[in-house]
This record gives C-alpha cells, sequence and structure tokens, in this order.
C-alpha cells in the first residue's frame, strides 16, 4: 500500500498589512487528507519485529519510534523505526547496552533523546525473575546510543503502568503499579543536566487521583491531564488535571453535561490519550469487558465531550487495549495493542486531525453581559427594586418567558408615549421619540431604557439566571461553599418560573453533585422551604444511607433541624417509599445555538433595531448581536451610528451575493459555518474586515474553498472568483473547466455567464487543448 505525504488545509493568521482584496487569498490545491479521517498504514512486518502491547510509541521528527513490549510469549526491548513520509519501517540503529525487556514501562522525549523510565521485566514464559524497575535510561536520536542513568539519593519506588510526560525539562511521573499495590504518589527528575540530576518527591495537594494503574497522561495548556485507570473498586471515568506550578489537582467535573449532550467515555484501562491544540483525545482500551473503538474528543475550553465522527472513507482500527499513539504534526499514530481472543497486534493506522480555531459564540455574548454595553432594558428586581441591565435580543431570543414580560412593558411605554403626544403635541421628549414605526428605522439614542419590573425574582440569582442566557452556562459551586449551593437552588426556583428546562436541569445537576456529608442539611432545610420537591428528596435518600446516616445525625445542625423534617428522615430510615420510575424523556431544552437561529429565522424580527442594507435591500438585524460578535460593529455603534439606523453592507470595496451575506449572518448570530464554496469566496476577508474574534470563519472558507470545487459548482465559483478577484481560483476553476468540458457545457448555468467569462474559458481551451482533443470534444459536444 502506497502512503503519500498529505496535509490538511491549515488554519491561516490574519495579514494585517493586507488589503480587503480577496485576491491575497493563496489556495492549496490538493492533494489534502480529509478531516477526521483514519488510514491503515503498513503493518510492521515480523522480521523487521514482533507484533506486541503494553509497548511505548514516541514521535520524534517525521519518524514515530516503537520500543518493547511483550509478543504474548516473550519481553521485548529492541526498538523499531516507523517513517511517516514514505510509510516504510526498519530497526532503528543502537549501540550501547538497551534497558532490558520490558513491559508497561513510560517513553517520552526531550531534546533529541528518548527517555525509558521503569516498567516490568523478567521471563514471561516461565514466569520467573518478573520485577518492576525504577531505572532510568536515554536513547539519542542522532547517534542510537543508549545510556542508564545512574542517579544518587533518594529514588521513586520501583513501577510499572505508570504515567509519565515532560514539562519545563523534567520528566515527571506519576502513579503506577509496585507489584503489591496501586500508587499515586509523583516524583520528577531534571532532564537538562545529567551529572547533577536527582529525584524529588512532589508534594501534591487538591483532589488527587485515587491509586491506579494502566491510565495515560497528555500535557496541554501548561497542565497535565490524567483519564481513568484501573483503580479497584475506585474505578471512575473522572478526569483529573494538575497544575505544575502550584502542584494542585482538581477533578474536572462533568455536571454541567446536559442529559442529552455526549457523556465523558465509559471507565476504562488500556487506553490512551493525546493532546493536540485544545483538545485530548482518547483511544481503545478495556471498558467493562468491552474493547471499544470509538475516538472520543474533550475540549479543553469549553470542558465537553464529543464522539469524533470518522469520515466516509475511513479505514477504522478495531478495538484494542495496551496500544500505544502519539503526533506528529497534525495527525495521531496508533500502533499495536490487544485485539479479540488476546492477540497482539503489528498495525499502524493515522487519525488525521481538525485544526480549526475554536467556536468564540458563547465568549463573545458574555462579553457583551459583562461590559453592558448597549443595554436596551433594565430590569427592576423583588421588594427593594435592585436594577440589572440587559439585551433585548439575547433575552426574548432565550427565554419565552422575560419576552412575554418585555412585550408588555414596550406596550405600556407606547401607551404612555402616545397619551403624552396627544395631551402636548409640541412637548420636546415625544416630538424626538420613536412613533408606531418598524424598530430598525427609529434613529439611533433616542430610545430610553425599556423597565421591566419582576417582583419574584432577586438580582442575585436573576443575574447567575442571565449569565446562562448569554453563555449557556453558569458558575459551578465551589466546593465547601454552601452559600454557592444554595445560590444556585434560588436559580433553580426562578429557572422553574420561567420555564428555562435547560437551565432546571444544570441547576438540579450541580446541586446532586455538591451534595455532601457538611451540606446536605442546609440544602434538604431549603428545598424543603422553596418546595423543590426534587432536590429535597434527593437530600432525603442522601441521609438515610448507611454511610451516612449516623455521621449526619450527630451533627450539631441536626439539632436544630425543623421538626417535620426530622420525623420525615426517621420515617425514611425506618421504610423507604416505593421507587416512582418514568419512561417521560427529558426535556432538556433548547440550546444557545438552537435559540439564535430560531431569531435569525424570524423568532427575532419584532425585535430589530437595526436595517443593514445590501445593495439598497433591507435586512432587519439586532445592534446586540452584531456588536457582540464584530469589532467593526461595535465601534460604529458607539461611536459612527448612522442616525437613520441604516448601514450599508460590504466586505472591503466588494459587495457580497445576498446569499454569501445571509451565511455571514449565520456565523454572527449561531457560529455555523456551513456555506456552498462560492460564499466562502466572498466571506474570506470578512473576519479581516469586520473584526471577528478569530479567524474561524476564514478557516473554514479556505478549506471549504480547496475540497469541495465540483464540476457541478464551478460555474457559480469562477463568477464568484471573478467578482471578488480572487485570481488563483480563478485559474483553478478555468482548469476544472477545461479539463471537464463536456460535462461542463451540459451545465445551464454555462448559458447565463458573462461575456468577458465566455471569452476567459474560450481562451483557455485555445492554450490548453490541441487541434486533435478540440476536433474530438466538437464531434461529442
Amino acid at each position: 500500500m502506497s502512503c503519500k505525504s498529505t496535509k490538511v488545509a491549515p488554519s491561516v493568521d490574519f495579514d494585517h498589512s493586507c488589503s480587503d482584496s480577496v485576491e491575497y487569498l493563496t489556495l492549496n490545491f490538493g492533494p489534502f487528507e480529509t478531516v477526521h479521517r483514519w488510514r491503515r498504514l503498513p503493518p510492521c512486518d515480523e522480521f523487521v519485529g514482533a507484533r506486541r502491547s503494553k509497548h511505548t510509541v514516541v514521535a520524534y521528527r517525521d519518524a514515530i519510534y516503537v520500543f518493547g513490549g511483550d509478543n504474548g510469549k516473550n519481553m521485548l526491548n529492541d526498538l523499531l523505526r516507523f517513517d511517516v513520509k514514505d510509510c516504510s519501517w526498519c530497526r532503528a540503529f543502537t549501540t550501547g547496552t538497551p534497558p532490558a525487556p520490558r513491559y508497561h514501562h513510560s517513553a517520552v522525549v526531550y531534546g533529541s533523546s528518548m527517555f525509558v523510565f521503569g516498567g516490568y521485566t523478567g521471563d514471561i514464559y516461565s514466569n520467573s525473575n518478573l520485577k518492576n524497575k525504577n531505572d532510568l535510561f536515554e536513547y539519542k536520536f542522532a547517534t542510537g546510543q543508549w545510556t542508564e542513568w545512574k542517579v544518587e539519593g533518594s529514588l521513586p519506588v520501583a513501577r510499572s503502568a505508570h504515567g509519565a510526560t515532560v514539562y519545563s525539562d523534567k520528566l515527571w511521573i506519576f502513579a503506577g503499579y509496585d507489584g503489591n499495590a496501586r500508587l499515586n504518589d509523583m516524583w520528577t527528575i531534571s532532564l537538562q543536566d545529567r551529572e547533577h540530576a536527582c529525584w524529588e518527591e512532589i508534594d501534591q495537594s487538591g483532589e488527587i487521583p485515587p491509586s491506579c494503574c494502566n491510565f495515560p497522561v497528555a500535557v496541554c495548556r501548561d497542565k497535565m491531564f490524567v483519564f481513568s485507570g484501573q483503580s479497584g473498586a475506585k474505578i471512575t471515568n473522572n478526569l483529573f488535571q494538575f497544575e505544575f506550578k502550584g502542584h494542585m489537582w482538581t477533578r474536572i467535573p462533568t455536571e454541567h453535561l446536559l442529559r442529552g449532550s455526549p457523556p465523558p467515555p465509559q471507565r476504562r484501562y488500556g487506553h490512551t490519550m493525546v493532546a493536540f491544540d485544545r483538545h485530548l483525545y482518547v483511544f481503545g482500551g478495556a471498558a467493562d469487558n468491552t474493547l471499544p473503538n470509538e475516538l472520543h474528543c474533550y475540549d479543553v475550553d469549553s470542558q465537553t465531550w464529543e464522539v469524533i465522527q470518522p469520515s466516509q472513507d475511513s479505514e477504522m482500527p478495531s478495538g484494542r487495549l495496551f496500544h500505544a499513539a502519539a503526533v506528529i504534526q497534525d495527525a495521531m499514530y496508533i500502533f499495536g495493542g490487544t485485539v479479540d481472543n488476546n492477540v497482539r497486534s503489528g498495525e499502524m493506522y493515522r487519525f488525521q486531525f481538525s485544526s480549526y480555531p475554536k467556536c468564540t459564540l458563547h465568549e463573545d455574548y458574555g462579553k457583551l453581559w459583562e461590559n453592558r454595553q448597549f443595554c436596551d432594558v433594565e430590569f427592576i428586581l423583588g421588594e427593594r427594586e435592585e436594577r440589572v441591565l440587559g439585551h433585548i435580543a439575547i433575552v426574548t431570543a432565550r427565554c419565552q418567558w422575560l419576552r412575554k414580560k418585555i412585550l408588555q412593558a414596550r406596550d405600556r411605554q407606547r401607551q404612555q408615549r402616545t397619551k403624552r403626544e396627544s395631551s402636548d403635541e409640541s412637548d420636546e421628549g415625544a416630538a424626538g421619540g420613536p412613533r408606531d414605526v418598524p424598530v430598525g428605522n427609529r434613529p439611533s439614542g433616542t430610545q430610553p431604557l425599556l423597565e421591566v419590573t419582576i417582583r419574584e425574582a432577586e438580582a442575585q440569582p436573576f443575574e447567575v439566571l442571565m449569565q446562562f442566557l448569554y453563555t449557556d452556562k453558569i458558575l459551578y459551586p465551589r466546593r465547601g461553599h454552601v452559600q454557592d449551593v444554595l445560590l444556585i437552588m434560588d436559580v433553580y426556583k426562578l429557572a422553574l418560573s420561567f420555564k428555562l428546562s435547560r437551565l432546571e436541569q444544570l441547576c438540579v445537576q450541580y446541586i446532586e453533585a455538591s451534595v455532601d456529608l457538611q451540606n446536605v442539611l442546609s440544602v434538604c432545610e431549603n428545598a424543603n422551604k422553596l418546595q423543590l420537591d426534587q432536590l429535597k428528596e434527593h437530600c432525603l435518600n442522601f441521609v438515610v444511607k448507611e454511610s451516612h446516616f449516623n455521621q449526619v445525625i450527630m451533627t450539631k445542625e441536626f439539632e436544630h433541624l425543623s421538626t417535620p423534617l426530622i420525623v420525615e428522615i426517621v420515617r425514611r430510615k425506618q421504610q423507604a417509599p416505593p421507587r416512582v420510575y418514568s419512561d417521560q424523556p427529558v426535556d432538556i431544552g433548547t440550546s444557545l445555538v438552537q435559540d439564535m437561529k430560531a431569531y435569525l429565522e424570524g423568532g427575532g424580527l419584532e425585535f430589530c433595531d437595526i436595517i443593514l442594507l445590501l445593495d439598497g435591500h433591507p435586512r432587519p438585524a439586532h445592534k446586540a448581536i452584531l456588536a457582540a460578535r464584530s469589532s467593526y460593529f461595535e465601534a460604529m455603534f458607539r461611536s459612527f451610528m448612522p442616525e437613520d439606523g441604516q448601514v450599508n453592507i460590504s466586505i472591503g470595496e466588494m459587495v457580497p451575493s445576498k446569499q454569501a451575506f445571509e451565511s455571514m449572518l449565520r456565523y454572527i448570530y449561531y457560529g455555523d459555518v456551513n456555506m456552498p464554496p462560492e460564499d466562502s469566496l466572498y466571506l474570506f476577508a470578512a473576519p479581516y474586515y469586520y473584526g471577528f474574534s478569530n479567524n474561524r470563519l476564514q478557516a473554514y472558507c479556505k478549506q471549504n474553498l480547496e475540497m469541495n470545487v465540483t464540476v457541478e459548482n464551478v460555474l457559480q465559483i469562477l463568477e464568484a472568483a471573478d467578482k471578488t478577484q480572487a485570481l488563483d481560483m480563478k485559474r483553478h476553476c478555468l482548469h476544472i473547466i477545461v479539463h471537464q468540458f463536456i460535462k461542463v457545457s451540459k451545465l445551464p448555468n454555462l448559458r447565463s455567464l458573462s461575456q468577458l467569462l465566455l471569452l476567459d474559458i474560450i481562451e483557455s481551451l485555445a492554450t490548453h487543448i490541441s487541434d486533435k482533443q478540440c476536433a474530438e470534444m466538437c464531434s461529442d459536444i
């Protein structure tokens, strides 16, 4: 099987020195590797090296190095090299004394060397001399020299199946198995100076993972991540992160993952995890007696999991455990492992990552909430009449209950204005005020804040609710802070009143996950007071659990509990009520993306407050949304807002097509990047011109153009390329037309091309085809 060097259309950086013309768009037309494609590469031949598992792989330059493992009969200590450019296997050149044959060791790359630590050695065939090691070996890639580091002083206990990584010029070792028990200690050693290197045990703090083995570690954003692994009865699918600077562990909560959204991978061991860009990728392992082969992806920024859908032409690896993985450029390579029936594998697979800039939709709307710019509504809350500012567009898109309140307040405001106008036609305020005309036609700055009174809401929980409307998130309660939990209960009460199903579920999951022995009675009492029966039920069940009951009733808080609650707890302990099971599906509500999509598609028409003009054709829109997503609009609305409330739309000197303009609005409102390739030509320069938060749209446009020009759409893209002066794209389209002219000539769009473009096609045909080809083509046509 041949294997060419392939690449994905990369993300592109802004060139702030360029003009607004799209002719600066440089495209690379193939060959491209399809994003999220698995490819089976040549396996390792037996004469080069055995099939294996429990080995290590590392990446150095354009090669994968495989060391050790076992072939089912013997431990190994050979070093194999796989060249990713020509897809060839060989034995790596070595000199010196290599580490003894071993498996479940670790290997990392630092500088131009590979470092191998620990592992399990001995003769597994005769079951003799089996022991864990704590030795450290260096392999120099340039010379092939193996050297053992002899380190003085304290040493980590000998171990296997541990985690290892490199950070800040040091090797970090975590947990593993010492032959008798699983570990969760951490050690580090500097790799800069062999002569003075010494091991140091790290004093860890925070939520330290349980003792475990056969887990992977990966470093992303200056943090080390550990996922699942073998930890006896405590085995979980928790993801932990370690701060190198403060030596602090944190368990990453999953309570914000709503039902219906992708859950974390199920608990497992013998899997791999690698970091690329802002993502962690988990593959394989043994998960409750199964060998899954889905690829799970964790986004470090959004703290969400997803299962990657492989491309349609993927050659998927089967499920496996004790394989190994490494990253070279924008691809992951997986080698070996134990597959079904305890068979060792010699297969190599390649997975193509995607490397698009992240979606900043939630962050952009979150900044709009934090900055409180362009606010047009003021909520008056509770008995104390505390005031909270907001944006009508966001609030009415996300919450139907508040939308009704805003419409009622707007009607009252109009009635009051009408009364004032009729009583005194010369009143200055009324003369300048907007009449009952489309909102988008109102002059800027003349509309006072709309006041909306909500007596049933207090300011603090209402602000948390507002944060959710803008970002789809709320802050997770801090551990040990009962006030945080009680605040979320107040938010939950509002979510029920306002019929925000998604926020309801989020609050319940946060509160239930935060209930512990210290706060359960406070939470239970508050749930009873607020008539939150579901949460009260959770607390009562928590209290009467065998392992909790005695500890809870001995606390001071129990002595001060209300008598009815004490009675309920005692009765619950004596006889648990029958469990009620419901087959009703849980309503998880709608997301920010879904709501903003519906808003753009007509749901927000009555709240438009700006008119965008495209070639003179009006398109109503919403100032707050445009300002949140575009620094161009933000600056305009702050300083240079047109008095008639109308804005002409262009991208530099070029006016986009109506279809491309709608694609840009979809991106602005809800982050959509799906569009026809011809729209991508118009919008390639939009992120630069309109000042979007990053170049995500530009990166998608570039790849869309490079990978999706076909005979069927080539004429539309030719027209767009000509209009936008994208010269390399125009040449590429003419090239396709010339070489596929018989098919292109049958397209109805050919007749509607301009005379100049038809002349360009004729000129290209004359330049690129011979007289004989021309005669054949004419006879076919």
